[in-house]
């Protein structure tokens, strides 16, 4: 059965973010935090309704296929529990090395905690 796309815990198409322009504009003139050698983040205001996401899982910081995949499936997952509480963001998060070795746990309880930084740090953006 599908999901509804307006499900409010749902991750809709228009909370992807997917084109190069998108990402090039959070890296150049966003604002990057990074957790305990797990993930970074990148982020900046947008006009958009909500938060956007987009993933920068590079195959040689976390590996072959399956962990590129479970790092992303975990990302996603923790993104679209918050994603209510976050302002109108474009979020590009990265990987570090370490995050291959990481359990799944030690991957939700970084981002759990990189959240509330991601917002503190970001609120003071202006729109661009």
């Amino acid at each position: 059965m599908a999901v509804p796309a307006d499900r409010p815990l749902g991750l809709s198409p228009q909370r992807r973010m997917r084109r190069k322009a998108d990402f090039d504009a959070v890296y150049g003139r966003g604002r990057r935090i990074a957790s305990d050698h797990l993930f970074t983040m990148n982020a900046r205001r947008n006009e958009a309704l909500g938060a956007r996401l987009g993933l920068a899982v590079a195959a040689r910081v976390a590996g072959n296929a399956v962990e590129r995949n479970r790092v992303r499936r975990v990302i996603r997952e923790s993104f679209r529990l918050i994603q209510q509480s976050l302002p109108s963001f474009d979020i590009v998060v990265g990987t570090r090395a370490t995050v291959r070795t990481a359990t799944n746990a030690q991957l939700r309880d970084s981002l759990q905690k990189l959240w509330p930084r991601l917002i503190k740090t970001c609120a003071s953006l202006p729109i661009s």
